[in-house]
């Protein structure tokens, strides 16, 4: 590597959180032009950078460096030129000619070792002279810190987070347990922590290793889906990830369990164990559910007298489950609403809309996402949001603290109704329980039959299956002169029935193939050729949807193909790397996590600001707008135009949404859909899988695969297991309320 030695003569760029950096250095007298990461930047430090002279197609000629050493500067006028800079506030160019005048090559020294000799010159008081000193420390110490956590190969974003956190205290940490980094650093981990670890000599079975590894296990299957694993589930996945015996481990459980870090819950084979936070959530929630239950005493026949109106008013005849499902709403505190599509969800929320509008009641709706929330907007004329919106997500994080509306700030409505509520899982489900008044009618509408959350729980499902709050299941679909056959053929396979592959229908085709090259290949057709004008779509509306990530007809390698023929390389699209994946300007991308901390914002045609906020959550959908190497940022357009500015350091938290899995589409609709179909895990092949993904479809689906192993996935009911239990949360808070 080359080296470059010099002076920081202007500071162009530097980026807070990862302190990616573009800046102008003199050495030598010649000016050069740097970008790395470094922390605690300012003019005027002397630095020994390490890295190669490289010439970028925009910005021309630049050093890129990857390590840096902050040096003692040569002379009484590299520390002058320091103490003028302004890095040290209170001391302007005059003041620190007169500093260096007086104490020359000592200066430094005498801010460091004798601060209170600073008052000697005229225009510091001893306090100043104690100011001046202090931030000299702490400057000198920042900079140490983020040198010495690089050589344990942390980036520099999370050695800012450590360095904030704990200070100078972070030196015993590291050496004595860095596992308590994985356990209060949001983006460290146990696998960082146990790189550190092993680095500093920590024992593999050390009492910290154990822990940490055991709450680690628990983290990774909450990224599954569960809230709890069962004891000798835990223990078996937790002795394999840490490479030690089980008995080892089991010990280290209990003792967790004495710290409060994890909830042991007795179970019918054992124990039940929880992450601390995810129990509370699930108790919690039961608590506050059983407050919201509360009955109403409403005049029968005034319902049926507003509903006689709206049905005449809206040309609606509404079947007695329907009927039901509007007295139950407006008579209890709590009520689920569920069933498949074409069975009258919509017609039902906009009457309970037209009945509490005659009430003269202030009504909200929501949905998971953007894409759900703006159709629900659509299809009752009232404004829609989605929950984080709703909750005023403000930027905390995901835990406490993140939502403006909470159990202080409560929502001021008289009833909500949330959407698509097969996508809510436990943490945002306890975020809008916080947020809802005992006296506030909840309505939960969603389709029970669909897959569960992404993120932890299996809240809609528990709700059903506790049995301690009013459920309206619509059952009967109302076939209409013309009807989509996707409606039709989704209900066949929810019950299991012989679903007829003739292609015949108008918006359901099923195209046998058994070769997976074959299946890319017809995929790129109807995408490229058949379908856009079919469904009156451009390529970027129609969905490939998969049911795995690994494979030829997995996410992964279908987003390699599908972009090289979709956006292929272009000498006018900037590009970038990251790992295996290559984001290039054009690309249709997916946020695969919650991230509160973002910032987004809609502007007009005049390019005006008009809307902003913060979040951007799990399975939001965009478009790659712009690739700037020298800020290195990204800007992600998602739906209804908010514009989200990535640094590079975030981009592990997008991947190219071309093909995505089943599990991520849910709560999107798309014009058209293509789910390739092949042989594949059988936990994965089932039915559940199949429904959900034929009901994002809302024009046209079609399946290209094998049909034998449709047929197998129909008669596949078991879905993936799903350690979930707030129906038994719920259960415990109801008998208990009546002991």
């Amino acid at each position: 590597m080359e080296e470059l030695q010099g002076y920081v003569s202007a500071v162009r760029y530097h980026n807070e959180e990862n302190s990616y950096s573009v800046f102008d250095i003199i050495s030598d007298e010649e000016e050069y032009t740097a970008v790395g990461y470094i922390s605690g930047l300012e003019p005027g430090i002397s630095l020994k950078l390490l890295g190669e002279m490289t010439t970028h197609p925009s910005y021309g000629e630049q050093f890129s460096f990857s390590e840096y050493e902050e040096v003692a500067p040569a002379d009484a006028m590299e520390i002058e030129r320091y103490l003028g800079s302004g890095a040290i506030k209170g001391v302007g160019v005059a003041l620190a000619a007169r500093i260096v005048r007086r104490f020359k090559e000592e200066t430094f020294k005498i801010i460091e070792e004798e601060p209170e000799r600073l008052a000697e010159i005229k225009g510091i008081s001893e306090r100043k002279a104690m100011e001046i000193s202090d931030q000299m420390q702490a400057k000198r110490d920042l900079r140490q810190a983020m040198m010495f956590l690089q050589k344990y190969g942390i980036k520099m974003n999370l050695a800012v987070k450590i360095y904030q956190r704990y200070g100078i205290d972070m030196y015993r940490i590291v050496d004595d347990n860095p596992y308590q980094l994985a356990e209060e650093i949001d983006g460290v981990g146990f696998k960082v922590a146990d790189e550190i670890a092993s680095k500093v000599g920590i024992a593999i079975d050390s009492d910290y290793r154990i822990r940490s590894g055991i709450q680690y296990t628990l983290s990774q299957s909450a990224a599954l889906g569960h809230t709890y694993l069962p004891w000798r589930l835990l223990i078996s996945k937790a002795a394999s990830i840490l490479e030690l015996s089980a008995d080892v481990v089991e010990a280290q459980i209990h003792n967790l369990a004495i710290e409060r870090k994890v909830v042991l819950k007795q179970a019918a084979d054992g124990y039940d164990v929880y992450l601390n936070s995810f129990y509370h959530m699930e108790y919690n929630s039961a608590l506050m559910l059983k407050e919201l239950c509360c009955t109403y005493r409403e005049d029968e026949e005034q319902i049926e007298k507003i509903l006689f109106k709206t049905q005449k008013e809206q040309n609606l005849i509404l079947d007695p489950m329907q009927k039901e499902a509007v007295h139950t709403a407006a008579k209890n505190g709590l009520l689920v609403l569920t069933g498949g599509p074409g069975t009258g969800k919509t017609t039902i929320i906009n009457t309970m809309i037209s009945y509490f509008e005659t009430e003269n009641l202030d009504i909200m709706l929501a949905a998971p996402t953007g894409r759900a929330a703006k159709r629900m907007s659509e299809v009752t004329g009232v404004e829609a949001k989605t929950i984080h919106r709703l909750l005023e997500v403000n930027g905390a994080g995901d835990k406490e603290g993140a939502f403006g509306r909470d159990a202080n700030h409560p929502l001021e409505a008289d009833v909500i109704i949330i959407d698509e509520m097969s996508m809510v899982d436990i943490t945002l489900f306890y975020a809008l329980l916080k947020a809802v008044v005992p006296g506030t009618r909840l309505i939960l509408v969603g389709d029970s039959r669909q897959l569960p959350s992404v993120g932890p729980g299996a809240v809609l499902h528990d709700l059903i299956e506790a049995k301690k709050i009013p459920v309206v299941a619509l059952k009967k679909v109302f076939r209409q002169d013309g009807q989509s056959d996707i409606v039709l053929n989704a209900h066949k396979i929810n019950n299991g029935e012989k679903v007829i592959l003739d292609n015949k229908s108008r918006d359901f085709f099923f195209l046998k193939r058994y070769d997976a090259n074959q299946v890319i290949n017809v995929t790129l057709q109807l995408i490229l050729e058949k379908l856009p004008g079919y469904v009156d779509a451009s390529t970027y509306d129609i969905q490939v949807m998969t049911p795995t990530r690994k494979g030829l007809l997995g996410v992964e390698h279908l987003n390699e193909v599908l972009q090289s023929y979709l956006n292929p390389k272009d000498e006018k699209k900037r590009e970038k790397s990251v790992g295996h994946t290559v984001f290039r300007e054009g690309d249709k991308v997916m946020q695969i996590k919650n991230n509160y901390q973002l910032n987004w914002e809609v502007a007009n045609r005049y390019n005006v600001v008009i809307d902003q906020g913060m979040g951007v959550f799990n399975g939001d959908c965009g478009i790659v707008q712009r690739i700037d190497d020298l800020l290195e940022q990204v800007t992600v357009e998602f739906d209804e135009g908010r514009k989200v500015v990535y640094p590079f350091s975030k981009l592990d938290e997008l991947e190219l949404a071309y093909a995505v899995t089943v599990h991520k589409s849910q709560g999107s609709e798309y014009p058209a859909v293509i789910i390739p179909l092949l042989m594949g895990p059988r936990p994965l092949m089932n039915r559940n899988l199949l429904y959900t993904a034929v009901t994002r479809a809302k024009k046209c689906v079609t399946i290209v695969g094998d049909e034998r192993v449709f047929e197998e996935m129909i008669a596949n009911e078991n879905p993936q297991k799903r350690y979930s239990a707030l129906h038994r949360r719920m259960q415990e808070v109801w008998e208990n309320a009546y002991d």
